[in-house]
């Protein structure tokens, strides 16, 4: 009976504890990225764009191009590898990885860098969300990975999907979001 009430409880934690959401059916775009030392090229089904100089190529864009080969990765709280991970595993896994201090939760993650409005919003930015009632504070971090006429994208691992890419504009996360920053 205890490890019942126990089970229970774990499940339930995990379900509030990283931004669990309705199932949304989306389409997500495939990006494909190849890196050599004189050209860069990403890739995409809307756009196709070229760095041509290595100097174009932005921390910014290295952090993101990491996250994304997370991408399918299953939710585990605390985790950071491609067994499992949280929301703020993959941000502080991505940083680290491409050499850039960052804190590990999503909380401590807030305090740090700069406010900027959404119309500021660039690739490698941060959003923060409250995706519990029961808590008054920012417990879900994503990634911008994108923004095209408006449609800001981000990266981020939610309980019920993983690791995700996912649109601003969808209505659950329009009404968690709390806040953009800049850390880069």
């Amino acid at each position: 009976m205890i490890k019942k009430v126990f089970f229970i409880c774990m499940v339930s934690f995990l379900m509030i504890s990283c931004g669990s959401s309705k199932n949304v059916s989306t389409t997500y775009q495939k990006r494909a990225s190849t890196v050599n030392p004189k050209k860069v090229e990403v890739t995409d089904t809307k756009t196709s764009e070229t760095l041509t100089k290595k100097e174009d190529v932005t921390v910014a864009d290295k952090i993101v191009w990491t996250a994304v080969t997370y991408k399918g990765v299953p939710y585990r709280f605390g985790g950071m590898t491609k067994r499992g991970m949280d929301c703020s595993g993959l941000i502080f896994t991505s940083f680290k990885q491409r050499n850039v201090p960052i804190a590990r939760t999503s909380h401590q993650m807030y305090v740090q860098g700069e406010n900027i409005s959404l119309r500021e919003v660039q690739r490698g930015d941060l959003l923060f969300f409250k995706t519990s009632r029961k808590r008054g504070r920012v417990n879900h971090v994503g990634l911008v990975t994108s923004v095209d006429n408006g449609d800001i994208r981000f990266i981020h691992s939610t309980t019920s999907r993983g690791v995700i890419v996912t649109s601003l504009h969808e209505n659950y996360w329009k009404r968690a979001f709390i806040k953009a920053k800049r850390v880069l």
